[in-house]
């Protein structure tokens, strides 16, 4: 078997910055799955109980893709924390 080519990837300018998002929401269909990255807006005074949300990024991924994506991430977390501690969720408020 071939080795694998390497991959010689460049990041264009216009996408260089990234977009910030505290949430992901995740879906698939038969072909692929999509991730949709967003940032939670301010709360509405006339809709205290919904938190709007803006899609800042989506991303559509071949199935075929998710288990190097997913190793990618597991390597990545387990690199981050042993280099700056465990990570910690943080839970939702209950204002009840």
């Amino acid at each position: 078997m071939a080795d694998a080519p390497e991959l010689r990837i460049s990041v264009p300018e216009d996408v260089a910055a990234g977009v910030y998002a505290n949430g992901a929401m995740v879906w698939h269909s038969p072909y692929e799955f999509t991730i949709d990255f967003f940032s939670t807006q301010p709360t509405a005074p006339d809709a205290p109980d919904a938190v709007p949300c803006l899609v800042t990024s989506r991303v559509k991924i071949p199935p075929t893709v998710i288990f190097d994506l997913l190793k990618a991430l597991n390597e990545n977390m387990t690199g981050y924390e042993r280099q700056f501690g465990e990570i910690h969720r943080i839970e939702p408020r209950d204002d009840s």
